[in-house]
């Protein structure tokens, strides 16, 4: 009942999902990723068992496919769901089970995989790829959002639209955007509202937090403020 594209981008080394669907609070259960790692998505009648438990397996050095036997083995309800994977070295794997709504599939590409259930029909995932492809020069996020914003331009959710969100993960284990629109008649609209506002001060302030490296980041809110307007007024 959803459909989403798993990435990495090649200039930063982020992993992104962006997700939509005719459903309550997508961002809640579909998106997992691990820094540096990997990402999963789950989804269709989603498990999120295979969110958890695949980044742990993941984290132990797993291949995406050995993960994938692993989680549906475990699964007797594994036939009604559908889920995707890639990790660090970029190896990507599917399941979508065969008591799947059509349409339902799954598409690689390089450096990206999409996957979706309930759709309109195949061209939802090929004109997602195709746009992801198509805007290499915008940043990470807004280009996963051109991306889902073309798939639904083909027909996205046959039920119609309800929720989406982006999650993205940088080196440090904490998200560097996770954005979610939860109930919205236009959600992905929404979503690239919500990208923008994060682009007025979040995305300056994140360099300030804490680290592995520096676990004290900076404390000094002159140094933040004067950071912060600094990359503003350079983006004019």
């Amino acid at each position: 009942m959803t459909w989403s594209i798993i990435a990495k981008d090649n200039a930063t080394g982020q992993f992104g999902i962006a997700v939509a669907t005719r459903f309550f609070a997508v961002g809640a259960r579909v998106p997992h990723i691990a820094a540096r790692i990997g990402a999963i998505a789950t989804q269709a009648l989603v498990n999120p068992y295979y969110g958890i438990d695949g980044v742990r397996l993941l984290r132990q050095g797993r291949a995406p496919r050995d993960i994938i036997e692993a989680l549906i083995a475990a699964d007797a309800g594994s036939e009604s769901r559908q889920l995707h994977i890639m990790d660090a070295e970029g190896r990507i794997a599917a399941h979508t089970g065969r008591e799947c709504v059509d349409w339902c599939g799954h598409l690689e590409g390089n450096g990206f995989s999409i996957a979706g259930n309930m759709l309109a029909a195949a061209r939802v995932l090929d004109d997602t790829a195709k746009a992801y492809v198509a805007n290499e020069e915008r940043s990470f996020a807004r280009r996963l959002i051109a991306a889902m914003r073309a798939g639904e331009a083909a027909g996205g959710d046959k039920r119609g639209k309800q929720s989406a969100a982006l999650l993205i993960y940088g080196e440090e284990e904490w998200s560097e955007l996770d954005l979610r629109v939860d109930d919205h008649a236009d959600p992905l609209t929404e979503l690239e509202r919500l990208e923008a506002v994060s682009r007025e001060r979040w995305v300056h302030f994140r360099k300030y937090l804490p680290t592995r490296d520096n676990p004290a980041g900076v404390t000094d809110r002159g140094i933040i403020d004067a950071g912060i307007e600094a990359a503003i007024a350079g983006e004019r």
